[in-house]
C-alpha cells in the first residue's frame, strides 16, 4: 500500500521574528516564511496613481524586495496549502492581497487567509482550522488611505518646497498634529500670568493637628490676588477665634481603567517610564512576536473569553475578595474604535513579569505594565474613606479653612496596578462640630498661574485620538515625521515648535485648511471605516476628497508669497570662510551653520556651557549635548582633543548658589 501523500503547508507572515515561534507550535508539516512587510508599493520617485483612470494605483516592487519575492516564490512552489498569515489590521490585509497578487497564487494551491491576535498554540491551531478569504473591503480601505496620503503629499509638498524650502511635507494626519501643537503654542504665548496667594494654617485640636487651607472669605471662595490684601487677611486671622464648623466623611470608590489600546499604552508607557511612542511600539512588537502579548495595534478594549478565564484563574491566587462575580465590561471612549479586535493583553495571565527571565529589562517593564493593566481591569474597585473638616475663623469677618484626607479601606485593583505613588491623603484627627481649636501657624504664600503645558508625545496621541484623527498604526510614525522634518523638537520630553513648523502651519492653515482641520480629517477617517465595512467604494471617496483639493491648490498656489524661514544671526564667525554663523534647526535640535551655505557647508553644535570644569583635562568646560536618539549627556568643550563624557548631570554653579541660600 503506497504511503499517504504528506500535505505541504506554507505560512506567509510579515516578520521573520515570529517564524520560529509559529513553526514550533504547528509542527514539521508547516513552513513559515516572511514577506518583511510590503512586497510592493507606490513608487517613491513619482506619483504612481493614474488620476484620470479612476485613481488606479501603479504598484511596483521596491528595489530591495526582488530577492524576498524570489524566496517566497520558491517557498510556495509545490505547496498544497498557502496560508496568508499577515497582521490582522488593514495594513496586514493589504499585504496579504499584494502577496497573493505578486506570487500569482492560484485556487488550486488552496490559498487561505488566516489571522490571530496572539501567537499561541491554541490561537494558531484555531486560525488554521478556520481560514477565510481575503477581505477586499479592508484591502480597499488601505488602498484608499495610501492613495489619499500620496495625493495629498504630492499635491501640497511641492507648494511648500516652492514657497518655503525643499524637503518639507504635508499630510492628512501630520498636518493636523502640527496644528494642534501650534495652537497650544499660541495659547501659551497669549497667556497672561496672574499673581495669587494662598493661606495655610496649622490648627491644634484636642486629638491632633489639622493642616488646612483658607477656602472661603465672607461666604465667597477665596481669591487673593495682591500681597497687601493677603497679608491684611493674615493679620486678621492671627487674632481670630477658631472652631470646627462642619465634618463630612463618606465612602468613595475608584474603578479600574480599561485594558490597553495602542493609544493608552503609548500614553501610560510615556507617563510611567518615559518611553517615546516609537520605542513603546518597537518593544511591544518584540513581545508580540515572542508570543507574550496579543496584537499591539488596536483601538479595542474588549477581552476574549480565554483572557477572562486566565485572569480569573490568577485572581483566585490573590483571594476571593479580588474576584468579581461577573465580567466587568468597559465602554470605549475612542471615536471609531474597531471593536472586532482585542485589547492589548498578556497571552497567558498566569505568566507574571517575574517569569520573563530571558527578556530584556525594557521588555519586562512594558510587559509588567500590560500585565498589571489587564489583570486590574477585572478586579473590584478600590474603596476609600474621604473625609473633610471645615474650621470657621471669626475675625473682622468670617473665614472657612478646609482640610481633606483620604484613607484606603480596600485596595481592590490597586493591589496589582497602583495608579499613583501616594493614594492616601492626610489622616485627619478625630474632632467634633463646635470644638474649639487654636492657631499654631499661619503662612501666606505667593503663587503665579501657569500657562498650559506643551504637548508631550503621549498627550499629543491623546489629543489626536480624542479628535478622531489617525488610527493605532499612525500615531508613532506621525510623531516621528513632524520631528524628522524639523517642525518640532523633543526637548525635555515636550514637543517644542520650531520656526519652520510655524511657517508650514501658517501657510497650510491660511490657504489649505482642509489638511489642518481635525474635523475634516476625522470625517475622512470615518469614510475609510465605511469602506472597510463594505458601505462604500474606495474610488468615489478618493474623488470626493481629491477634486476640490486639486482645484483649490491650482487656484491659490500662484498667489501665495514666498515665506522663508527666519534666520537667527549670531556674532560667531565661520572658521572656514569668515562669514557669520546663523542658528538653524534640524531633527536633532538647533545648530550653528555658515550663512554662506551652500557654498560653505560648515556646521557645528551649539554648546550649552555649564560653568563646570572638565575633570579629565581641567582645561575645557562641560557642555550639555544630545545623542542622535535625544538622550542628554555632558562632554568636554575641547572635544575631540578631550573625549571626557558622562550621563550624570554636573552640579551647576547656580545649583550651589541655590543650596547656599536655603
Amino acid at each position: 500500500m503506497p504511503a499517504a501523500k504528506k500535505t505541504k503547508s506554507v505560512l506567509i507572515v510579515e516578520s521573520p521574528a515570529k517564524g520560529k515561534t509559529i513553526e514550533g507550535y504547528l509542527g514539521a508539516g508547516y513552513k513559515v516564511v516572511a514577506s518583511y512587510g510590503h512586497v510592493r508599493d507606490l513608487p517613491k520617485s513619482k506619483l504612481g496613481i493614474d488620476v484620470e483612470n479612476n485613481f488606479e494605483p501603479q504598484y511596483m516592487v521596491p528595489r530591495g524586495s526582488a530577492k524576498r519575492i524570489q524566496t517566497l516564490k520558491k517557498a510556495v512552489a509545490g505547496a498544497d496549502i498557502v496560508y496568508l498569515a499577515t497582521d490582522l489590521d488593514r495594513e496586514g490585509e493589504a499585504i496579504a492581497w499584494h502577496v497573493a497578487q505578486i506570487l500569482d497564487l492560484k485556487p488550486e494551491q488552496v490559498m487561505k487567509r488566516i489571522t490571530f491576535s496572539e501567537i499561541t498554540k491554541e490561537a494558531l491551531e484555531y486560525s488554521v482550522a478556520h481560514p477565510r478569504e481575503i477581505n477586499q473591503h479592508l484591502v480597499d480601505a488601505q488602498q484608499a488611505r495610501r492613495v489619499l496620503d500620496r495625493l495629498v503629499g504630492y499635491s501640497l509638498s511641492p507648494v511648500l518646497w516652492q514657497k518655503i524650502r525643499y524637503g518639507l511635507s504635508a499630510g492628512r494626519v501630520q498636518s493636523v498634529a502640527l496644528k494642534i501643537i501650534m495652537d497650544r503654542e499660541a495659547e501659551i504665548e497669549a497667556f497672561i500670568i496672574e499673581e495669587y496667594w494662598s493661606l495655610e494654617a496649622e490648627l491644634k485640636a484636642a486629638k491632633g493637628t489639622i493642616s488646612a487651607s483658607l477656602y472661603e472669605i465672607a461666604g465667597e471662595k477665596v481669591n487673593l490676588t495682591e500681597e497687601k490684601t493677603a497679608h491684611g487677611v493674615k493679620a486678621d486671622l492671627e487674632t481670630a477665634t477658631y472652631e470646627v464648623s462642619d465634618i463630612d466623611a463618606r465612602p468613595v470608590k475608584k474603578s479600574p481603567p480599561a485594558p490597553f489600546t495602542t493609544s493608552t499604552l503609548q500614553q501610560d508607557a510615556y507617563r510611567r517610564m518615559g518611553y517615546a511612542t516609537r520605542r513603546t511600539m518597537s518593544i511591544a512588537q518584540r513581545l508580540y512576536e515572542a508570543g507574550l502579548i496579543s496584537y499591539m495595534r488596536t483601538d479595542s478594549i474588549k477581552l476574549s473569553d480565554t483572557a477572562h478565564d486566565g485572569i480569573k484563574k490568577y485572581l483566585n491566587t490573590l483571594g476571593k475578595e479580588y474576584v468579581l462575580p461577573k465580567i466587568r465590561v468597559h465602554k470605549s471612549k475612542a471615536r471609531g474604535a474597531q471593536e472586532a479586535h482585542e485589547a492589548i493583553r498578556p497571552t497567558d495571565p498566569m505568566r507574571t513579569p517575574e517569569d520573563l527571565t530571558d527578556r530584556t529589562e525594557e521588555e519586562v517593564r512594558l510587559y509588567r505594565l500590560i500585565w498589571q493593566r489587564t489583570i486590574a481591569s477585572q478586579m473590584p474597585e478600590a474603596r476609600f474613606l474621604q473625609s473633610r473638616i471645615d474650621v470657621k475663623a471669626s475675625g473682622k469677618q468670617d473665614y472657612i479653612f478646609r482640610a481633606t484626607g483620604r484613607t484606603m479601606d480596600f485596595d481592590g485593583y490597586q493591589r496589582v496596578y497602583p495608579m499613583n505613588k501616594v493614594e492616601d491623603g492626610e489622616l485627619l484627627p478625630e474632632v467634633t462640630v463646635g470644638e474649639k481649636v487654636t492657631l499654631e501657624q499661619l503662612d501666606a504664600t505667593q503663587h503665579f498661574t501657569q500657562p498650559p503645558a506643551r504637548y508631550s508625545e503621549a498627550t499629543l496621541v491623546k489629543a489626536l485620538e480624542a479628535a478622531g484623527v489617525g488610527r493605532p498604526s499612525t500615531y508613532a510614525p506621525t510623531i516621528a515625521t513632524i520631528q524628522s522634518r524639523g517642525y518640532v523638537l523633543n526637548e525635555d520630553k515636550r514637543l517644542v515648535p520650531q520656526a519652520v513648523g510655524a511657517i508650514v502651519n501658517q501657510l497650510l492653515t491660511e490657504n489649505f485648511d482642509f489638511v489642518t482641520e481635525s474635523k475634516f480629517t476625522a470625517e475622512m477617517e470615518d469614510k475609510l471605516d465605511g469602506i472597510a465595512e463594505g458601505k462604500s467604494e474606495w474610488q468615489p471617496v478618493v474623488r470626493e476628497y481629491y477634486d476640490p483639493m486639486a482645484k483649490l491648490i491650482e487656484e491659490k498656489k500662484a498667489d501665495i508669497p514666498r515665506m522663508p524661514v527666519p534666520v537667527i544671526e549670531t556674532d560667531e564667525v565661520c572658521d572656514l570662510c569668515g562669514k557669520m554663523m546663523v542658528i538653524k534647526s534640524g531633527r536633532f535640535g538647533q545648530f550653528l551653520a555658515c550663512s554662506g551655505w551652500p557654498d560653505c557647508k560648515n556646521a557645528k553644535p551649539i554648546l550649552k556651557l555649564t560653568g563646570v570644569e572638565c575633570e579629565k583635562c581641567h582645561e575645557g568646560e562641560l557642555t550639555e549635548r544630545k545623542t542622535k536618539k535625544g538622550r542628554r549627556f555632558w562632554g568636554c568643550s575641547r572635544y575631540p582633543e578631550c573625549d571626557f563624557a558622562t550621563w550624570t548631570k554636573p552640579k551647576m554653579p547656580e545649583d550651589e548658589l541655590k543650596n547656599s541660600e536655603v
